[in-house]
């Protein structure tokens, strides 16, 4: 069975109740029930994690790559627009990344527009609430 690795970054533990006007009530639990229902349909398992700690994702990452996993989707929350870390360490690995986002940063703050996770990713989903991880995990399975 391939895996998908499924990493969060910051504040992502506080979904459900964290600005739920921008990120919604569904939790990061909720998330991880429909991804894992929706990945035994395609054959594929998911591995997910959260954390706030950039050097975290930066090894699951790298893991990802030694375990032979398939792809990662990352939400990488704010990292997203400040780690120059996180881009290399994506572009360090051959494992395909897909960026996703549970608003559109591009309809919010100014400092938001910049992704260094974007830079690097395979591609990017934004914008469409819990619904950005599923259409994330169909794009993993076609690799």
């Amino acid at each position: 069975m391939s895996l998908i690795y499924v990493l969060n970054g910051p504040n992502l533990n506080l979904l459900g109740t964290r600005e739920p006007e921008i990120y919604g009530h569904e939790t990061l639990d909720d998330i991880a029930g429909q991804l894992e229902d929706r990945a035994r349909e395609l054959g594929l398992e998911v591995d997910m994690r959260q954390s706030n700690h950039e050097g975290h994702l930066i090894d699951w990452l790298h893991e990802a790559q030694a375990q032979g996993a398939k792809a990662v989707i990352l939400n990488a929350g704010a990292f997203t627009h400040t780690s120059i870390a996180l881009h290399d360490a994506i572009k360090s690995v051959r494992t395909p990344v897909i960026e996703v986002h549970l608003s559109n940063p591009h309809a919010r703050e100014e400092f938001r527009h910049l992704s260094y996770v974007g830079r690097a990713a395979r591609g990017t989903i934004a914008g469409f609430g819990a619904l950005s991880y599923l259409l994330a995990l169909e794009a993993a399975a076609r690799f």
